[in-house]
């Protein structure tokens, strides 16, 4: 069966850090969805100025954890910012991180493993003006491409993207060997 990773965003994603690592995972087999607060479309943020749209395959009212594997949060300033107001998307987060499955955040969306109160104890990484909020929820933080401390990945920017989507896939990989043994 094929292993699902919802996407969870909002206006103001960053563009290469919803897309690029969504298009990995699709080429290494992986199905992703993308769910958002409302229906339609979402707009991305592309470095300085609006980017492209993105289809939106449901709410995150109609997403369930136990239908997907791992769950990919996306950076960008905007979109954590405003996600991590949601009780239900920070319900789902914590229900990701009870289910003990992979939970990937890039750039500032570590923002979201805060106020799921995830953070406490583990070692993470993220976008520069994000490292103190870590280091006050009481993450190790450290400066590297990818941080895995448990089921969390996290990255600092768009540049760690490729060992980002490298650590989810390898993850997810490994659960499938599991599964199958």
């Amino acid at each position: 069966m094929t292993k699902r990773v919802l996407i969870i965003a909002t206006d103001g994603f960053e563009q290469s850090e919803l897309e690029k690592p969504k298009a990995n995972l699709e080429a290494a087999g992986f199905e992703t969805i993308v769910a958002s607060l409302e229906d339609g479309e979402i707009k991305g943020w592309d470095q300085k100025d609006w980017g492209r749209s993105v289809k939106v395959d449901m709410t995150v009212d109609e997403v369930s954890e136990g239908d997907y594997d791992a769950l990919l949060l996306p950076g960008g300033q905007m979109n954590p910012d405003i996600l991590r107001m949601n009780d239900t998307v920070i319900d789902l987060i914590e229900d990701f991180n009870d289910a003990g499955k992979p939970i990937a955040a890039i750039c500032h969306a570590p923002w979201l493993l805060i106020e799921a109160d995830i953070v406490d104890g583990r070692t993470v990484t993220a976008w520069p003006s994000v490292r103190t909020d870590l280091e006050n929820a009481g993450g190790k933080v450290v400066d590297q491409e990818v941080a895995i401390d448990g089921n969390l990945i996290t990255s600092r920017n768009p540049d760690d993207i490729p060992a980002f989507s490298k650590a989810l896939i390898a993850m997810l990989q490994d659960a499938k060997v599991a599964e199958d043994a």
